[in-house]
């Protein structure tokens, strides 16, 4: 009995193709942090750790794989990053960052990113990876590691909650 095999024979991440996803890809993770962090600085940092740690494990990741594994290295940094200050930041720090609606209430873009800052982290996440980075639903889950399914729920929920706070600032109708 004979078997036959498919044979998937997979390229890894050389110098010059991490070289080219590092060109490709900078300026959507620090966007995507920055939107995250709101400090050009520690989304800078993002960047160059997300690139440390791609450029650690380059022998071992799918060249087919790279842009996903980017941007899941970049949240889970973002992540860690968030919970670090979320222990250490003093309430007077976080009330220093918070929405001032008197100054600001025609500001469209400040507005959205409060409401964008009141969303639970995945919800942002996902909502920043589609509309802001452009990802289908597909490759948001690879990012995510979450299934198509649950990416929608999440991007569907978010909307409803920036919907609601956008309606409460009489900006949707």
């Amino acid at each position: 009995m004979q078997l036959n095999c498919l044979i998937v024979k997979r390229t890894f991440l050389k110098l010059a193709e991490y070289n080219n996803l590092v060109e490709q890809h900078a300026d959507g993770i620090y966007r995507f942090a920055l939107k995250h962090l709101k400090n050009e600085m520690d989304a800078q940092d993002i960047v160059q750790n997300t690139y440390l740690k791609t450029w650690e494990k380059h022998e071992t990741i799918a060249l087919e794989n790279g842009k996903s594994y980017l941007f899941t290295v970049a949240i889970n940094l973002i992540r860690n990053y968030v919970s670090y200050e979320k222990r250490f930041t003093s309430e007077e720090h976080a009330n220093h960052h918070s929405y001032n609606e008197s100054s600001s209430q025609f500001d469209l873009k400040e507005i959205l990113e409060n409401a964008l800052d009141q969303l639970p982290e995945i919800q942002k996440t996902v909502i920043l990876l589609r509309d802001y980075e452009g990802y289908n639903y597909e490759e948001i889950g690879k990012i995510t590691d979450l299934s198509e399914s649950q990416v929608k729920v999440y991007i569907f929920r978010a909307r409803k909650t920036l919907q609601g706070i956008l309606k409460d600032q009489t900006l949707v109708v």
